[in-house]
């Protein structure tokens, strides 16, 4: 009848302590609102929905040893835990650059940020991709301190929609700026067998590689297109029904996190943004300056690691970090992300 009101619609009830949806968990999409129940997710070892933790702050804060007054520069801003930290150091004096390529991220953090009272006076950020910091020390001139974590922020694994686990049903995306590039489920429609057993292994180290790339070129030829999360999944738990019984549920979880690993560092260019980057810190930095970036893949590590023995070699920095520094065991503990993260630091001479 016209003019007659809309039913009222209540919000779904809020299931327990662990909803399973994502759009369910609106006490954890809402921290500031729902500050005790975020505090208990937390002492639990968890990360709310739509958050992030930042991992190792008290070693790079450590190491960085950032004085008032300095310039640098947060490479991926992410939710903006470490470059909070980072401004905190700096004490209203100074200035902190950042960039992000995640332009759905990026607003909320400069928003969170800002209400935080870290403003244009203080903090500069950017939507670009950290490959291009030489655009950056055009602006801000030599760097005092760099910090790069490039590792995939929480909320971004967490919501469905976004692709990047292969634990909810959501769309085989995977990139970082679904804005650019194609999706991996337009990547793995068209790519040769040999190709994607190329990318699976020299990207994740994935033992299986030859195998499950056959059973996706496989599924594609049945006319089956392999276009959401969840789909992927079950065509690697098909090829991998082999594998002995007692040991088959995990060694499949295993390479699904290897597959879509192997997914997400191709179809974001990841190791040739990397090098890119570390060519392009040497000039980046002021004398003395100092590097600090956290790693989450050996790839990812190994790189890091060749560039810095490189540079020294070359006189470029003068002191390099001899082993990785790992997250304390407290730490993982509280936050089973950190488990991976390896923290590589440089000096400028």
């Amino acid at each position: 009848m016209d003019g007659q009101q809309s039913k009222h619609e209540r919000r779904v009830r809020y299931k327990g302590t662990h909803p399973k949806s994502f759009k369910e968990k609106y006490k954890e999409l809402q921290p500031d609102k729902y500050a005790d129940d975020i505090v208990k997710i937390i002492q639990k070892g968890n990360t709310p929905a739509g958050m992030h933790r930042s991992i190792c702050v008290n070693e790079i804060l450590q190491f960085l040893n950032v004085q008032p007054g300095q310039k640098g520069l947060d490479a991926t801003l992410g939710y903006g835990g470490h470059s909070s930290e980072l401004l905190k150091c700096l004490d209203g004096k100074g200035h902190l650059y950042a960039t992000d390529v995640d332009p759905i991220e990026l607003p909320r953090t400069r928003e969170r940020l800002a209400e935080y009272g870290y403003g244009p006076e203080i903090l500069t950020i950017k939507h670009l991709n950290f490959s291009e910091i030489d655009q950056v020390v055009l602006e801000s001139g030599p760097l005092n301190f760099v910090l790069a974590d490039l590792g995939v922020s929480s909320m971004q694994i967490d919501n469905p929609d976004r692709g990047f686990s292969f634990k909810t049903e959501g769309p085989l995306d995977l990139r970082l700026n679904p804005d650019k590039g194609i999706s991996a489920a337009e990547r793995i429609k068209s790519i040769s067998k040999e190709a994607l057993q190329g990318m699976l292994f020299e990207n994740s180290d994935e033992p299986n590689a030859e195998i499950i790339a056959r059973a996706i070129v496989a599924q594609r030829r049945k006319g089956h297109g392999i276009t959401t999360t969840t789909e992927l999944k079950a065509v690697i738990a098909d090829a991998l029904k082999f594998l002995p019984i007692g040991t088959r549920e995990q060694e499949i979880k295993k390479a699904c996190q290897r597959c879509f690993q192997a997914l997400r560092i191709d179809v974001n260019s990841e190791f040739e943004v990397l090098y890119a980057f570390l060519e392009k810190l040497p000039t980046s930095l002021a004398s003395g300056g100092r590097v600090a970036i956290l790693t989450f893949h050996s790839g990812e590590d190994r790189l890091v690691k060749k560039s810095f023995k490189n540079f020294l070699r070359e006189g470029q920095y003068s002191e390099i970090a001899s082993e990785p520094i790992r997250p304390t065991v407290e730490e993982c503990a509280t936050n089973s992300r950190a488990r991976s993260a390896k923290l590589r630091w440089a000096i400028k001479a």
